[in-house]
């Protein structure tokens, strides 16, 4: 009797063991994909906001409405640290981790405006913190430079949306230099990094989108002696074929690979 009592008290734990395991897998992938949700507007406000700004002072308020608005996702990320302490996190972080790297890249795109920098893993464990210092959990550097590597495809778009305004052309002039330091930089843990490989394909494809447009625009201006508010009028026209398709991605109307993250 006192057998069958032990064993059954065994698979009564087990029960409870991974009762509790998919409640708490459940609530992570709810977060993270709240989580993603927020950074994608996040980057939505940034593009639009920067499109509005005049001068290096009103892209730097932009970044800090971006910046604002991604302490929603702080806070969830603090409110998730309990189920992530220790070990826990290992055993959860392929849930987490789409949901951070969406974060990062927004994060990423708010101090790039402010900044002109690339935000450093130090910086992003930092915004991962409570007020006492100690991290919510321990930010991977996969999960760092997988972030960041989406950063490219903003840059992209945010370059070739902004020729056509005052400043634009040297702008993403400068842009399309940092996306190239970019993809020099990370090719090197190409071999190290899971599915890193597959975002350099894509970084390749937005540098050569804001190469194509800056060899455009600078073919463009040198044909015409004309007054820059009028040359940043046809260069507008000349590169707004590649806005289109841009557009469509930030209406979702794309293949759906950022907006259908796999959750394991």
């Amino acid at each position: 009797m006192s057998s069958s009592s032990s064993i059954y008290d065994h698979f009564l734990f087990f029960r409870e063991s991974l009762d509790d395991y998919h409640d708490r897998r459940e609530k992570l992938i709810k977060a993270s994909r709240d989580i993603t949700n927020i950074s994608k507007k996040t980057i939505f406000l940034l593009h639009r906001l920067a499109l509005e700004a005049k001068d290096a002072s009103a892209r730097i308020n932009a970044s800090t409405a971006g910046l604002k608005k991604l302490h929603e996702v702080q806070k969830m990320y603090a409110d998730m640290k309990d189920d992530l302490v220790g070990d826990q996190f290992w055993r959860y972080q392929r849930q987490v981790s789409p949901g951070l790297q969406e974060y990062i890249e927004a994060l990423s795109f708010a101090h790039f405006l402010e900044n002109g920098k690339l935000v450093t893993y130090e910086q992003v464990q930092a915004t991962l913190c409570g007020a006492d210092g100690v991290a919510y959990f321990p930010l991977t550097i996969s999960d760092y430079l997988l972030g960041v590597s989406d950063l490219t495809g903003e840059l992209m778009r945010f370059a070739i949306s902004g020729f056509g305004k005052p400043g634009g052309r040297s702008r993403a002039l400068e842009t399309c230099n940092f996306v190239r330091n970019c993809k020099s930089d990370f090719e090197r843990f190409t071999p190290y990094v899971w599915e890193l490989h597959k975002k350099q394909a894509v970084t390749a494809q937005s540098l050569s989108k804001i190469e194509d447009a800056a060899y455009t625009a600078v073919v463009r201006t040198s044909e015409f002696d004309l007054p820059p508010e009028m040359l940043d009028d046809i260069v507008n026209q000349t590169v707004s074929s590649y806005n289109h398709n841009d557009r469509k991605i930030e209406r979702g109307d794309d293949n759906g690979q950022e907006f259908n993250e796999p959750y394991h």
